[in-house]
C-alpha cells in the first residue's frame, strides 16, 4: 500500500528522532543552503522585487475575497472549452471522483505529474485499493515513490536524500516497475537523470490516462498552468487520451495577465532560476491536439475553513515555492517528515492546522514548530505573515476549547479562572502559595500531567509574600 502520513507522531516526538539523524541533517542543510543562495542572488537582480511581492499578495487577496465568483467563472470557461468540472468537498470525494473516472477508461496503470494536493488527499492509495497503479514521472517524486518514502519538501520531495542513496534506490527498485537501472550505474547526476529518463519513457509512451495538479487556474479563460523544470509534465499533459487535473480551489487567479507577476516570482523562489524551463498551459480540449477528454476536479478539503479565519486565510495565498522552508532554522534541523504532512516547514506549520482545525492531535503541535525568527516572512513572495498566523494558532490552542487539550489542563484552567473571579478566594490562594513555596522541590519536575511544564523549565522561586501584601506595608499602600 502507498505510504501516507497516517497516525504520524506529534512534531516534538518526530523532531527529536530526526535531529539525531546526522546524515539527514547534512542532506537537508546542503540542499536548502544551495537553493537559498541562488534565490537570494536572483531576487537581488530585480529592482522591483518588493513591488512584485506587493502585487502578488494583492492579487491573491482579491481572488480569495471573491473566490466564489472566480470559481464559477472558471467552471463556465472550462465547460465552454470542452472540459468537465467536478467539485470535491473533501479528500474522500476527490479520491472517489478520480478513481471512478480512471475506472471508466478501463486502464490499470496511469502516469502522474508531481502534485502536492494528490499527496494531501492520498490519491495513490485510493487508486491502488482498486487495482490501479499510478506512477510518478517527476524525478524527485519518482525517487520518493520508488523508495517507498514520503515527500519532505514541496518543490524537491526527495531533498532529504543524497545522490548515493538515490542510486541505491534506482538499482534496487526500478526493475520491479518497468525498465531496470543500467548496469554499473554510478551516483553521477547525469547518469541518474538518464536512468530516470529511460525508465519513464516507457511509461509516457504507454499511458492512456494522466493525473496532474496545477500551479494556477485562470478564471478569465478557464486555463490551467503548470510550471516545471524537467519536461515530464508536458509529456503527461499532451500524450495521454484522458487528462484529469486535481487542483485546490485556492489556486485560482482572476486574469491571464495576473500570471505575469507570479511567473516572475515562482521560479526564482522555488529553484533559483530566472525562468522555469517549462511553463505549460491548456484550456479544455482541441481536436487532434493533446488529450481528447479533460476533467478538472476542484478540491476544498478544509480550504473554506481556512478562508473563514481572518488572520489565517493569508496562508491560502501560498504558491508552493518552498522558499520559507529553505530559510527556516527548524526545518533545516528536522527535515520535512517531522511535520507529518506533505506541507512541511513554516507553511506546513500554519496550513495544516488551518485545513484540519485545532482538534487534530498531530497538527495542534505544529504552530509551536517555529522559533518565530521571521525569516519566512522576509522571503515569502506573496507576503504571508507567518509569525502572525503562528501566534494566532497558538492562541487558538492555548486559550480556546480545543479537544486536544489534556482533561486535567482544562479542569485546572477552569478552576483557576473561578478563583480569580472571586476576590477573597484569590487573596487567600496568593497567601497560601507564598507559604507553600518553600515546600516545592527545586530540581524535580511537577507530578502527573503537569510535568510537561517543568520538562523545559525550572520552577521559579515563589516569594514569601505577594506584591499586594508588600504594597500595603509600604507607603504605596497609604497613598
Amino acid at each position: 500500500m502507498s505510504k501516507v502520513f497516517l497516525d504520524w507522531p506529534k512534531f516534538p516526538t518526530a523532531a527529536e528522532s530526526a535531529t539525531r539523524d546526522e546524515q539527514l541533517r547534512a542532506n537537508v542543510r546542503r540542499a536548502t543552503h544551495t537553493i537559498r543562495a541562488k534565490r537570494g542572488a536572483l531576487a537581488a537582480e530585480r529592482p522591483d522585487w518588493q513591488d512584485l511581492r506587493d502585487s502578488a499578495a494583492a492579487l491573491k487577496d482579491e481572488a480569495l475575497h471573491h473566490l466564489d465568483t472566480y470559481l464559477e467563472q472558471l467552471e463556465a470557461k472550462v465547460t465552454e472549452a470542452g472540459g468537465i468540472v467536478h467539485w470535491a468537498e473533501n479528500a474522500e470525494d476527490a479520491n472517489r471522483i478520480v478513481t471512478d473516472l480512471v475506472k471508466q477508461t478501463g486502464e490499470t496503470e496511469i502516469i502522474k505529474i508531481k502534485s502536492m494536493l494528490t499527496e494531501e488527499i492520498g490519491l495513490d492509495g485510493a487508486l491502488e485499493a482498486v487495482g490501479i497503479s499510478a506512477r510518478e514521472t517527476d524525478l524527485a517524486a519518482a525517487i520518493v515513490q520508488l523508495g517507498d518514502d514520503l515527500p519532505s519538501h514541496v518543490v524537491v520531495p526527495a531533498l532529504h536524500l543524497n545522490r548515493t542513496e538515490i542510486r541505491d534506490i534506482f538499482v534496487r527498485e526500478m526493475g520491479k516497475h518497468g525498465r531496470p537501472a543500467p548496469d554499473h550505474l554510478t551516483d553521477d547526476p547525469k547518469e541518474l537523470a538518464e536512468a530516470a529518463r529511460l525508465h519513464m519513457r516507457e511509461k509516457f509512451l504507454k499511458a492512456k490516462v494522466a493525473v496532474s495538479g496545477a500551479n494556477f487556474l485562470v478564471a478569465e479563460t478557464g486555463t490551467l498552468v503548470i510550471v516545471e523544470s524537467e519536461g515530464n509534465g508536458r509529456m503527461c499533459l499532451t500524450l495521454p487520451d484522458t487528462l484529469i487535473s486535481v487542483v485546490g480551489i485556492e489556486k485560482v487567479v482572476p486574469t491571464w495577465r495576473d500570471l505575469e507577476v507570479f511567473l516572475q516570482l515562482l521560479a526564482r523562489n522555488a529553484t533559483g532560476e530566472r525562468m522555469a524551463p517549462y511553463t505549460s498551459s491548456w484550456t479544455g480540449v482541441t481536436d487532434g491536439d493533446g488529450p481528447s477528454t479533460f476533467h478538472l476536479v476542484l478540491v476544498d478539503n478544509g480550504r473554506t475553513r481556512a478562508l473563514a479565519d481572518p488572520v489565517g486565510r493569508q496562508a491560502l495565498r501560498c504558491i508552493r515555492c518552498g522558499a520559507c522552508m529553505n530559510v527556516c532554522p527548524v526545518y533545516e534541523r528536522t527535515g520535512g517528515h517531522a511535520y507529518g504532512s506533505v506541507y512541511p516547514g513554516p507553511i506546513g506549520a500554519i496550513l495544516n492546522p488551518l485545513l484540519k482545525g485545532p482538534d487534530d492531535p498531530q497538527t495542534a503541535s505544529l504552530p509551536y514548530a517555529s522559533s518565530l525568527c521571521g525569516a519566512c516572512n522576509e522571503v515569502c513572495p506573496v507576503r504571508i505573515r507567518f509569525t502572525d498566523v503562528l501566534l494566532k494558532l497558538r492562541a487558538d490552542v492555548a486559550e480556546g476549547d480545543a479537544k486536544v487539550k489534556h482533561p486535567a489542563e482544562k479542569a485546572a484552567f477552569k478552576a483557576v479562572g473561578g478563583v480569580m473571579d472571586h476576590h477573597p478566594l484569590w487573596n487567600a490562594a496568593v497567601k497560601s502559595a507564598g507559604k507553600a513555596g518553600v515546600l516545592l522541590p527545586k530540581n524535580m519536575g511537577l507530578p502527573g500531567p503537569l510535568h510537561g511544564w517543568t520538562d523545559s523549565r525550572s520552577i521559579p522561586d515563589i516569594p514569601k509574600r505577594s506584591f499586594r501584601t508588600w504594597w500595603k506595608r509600604t507607603d504605596g499602600g497609604t497613598k
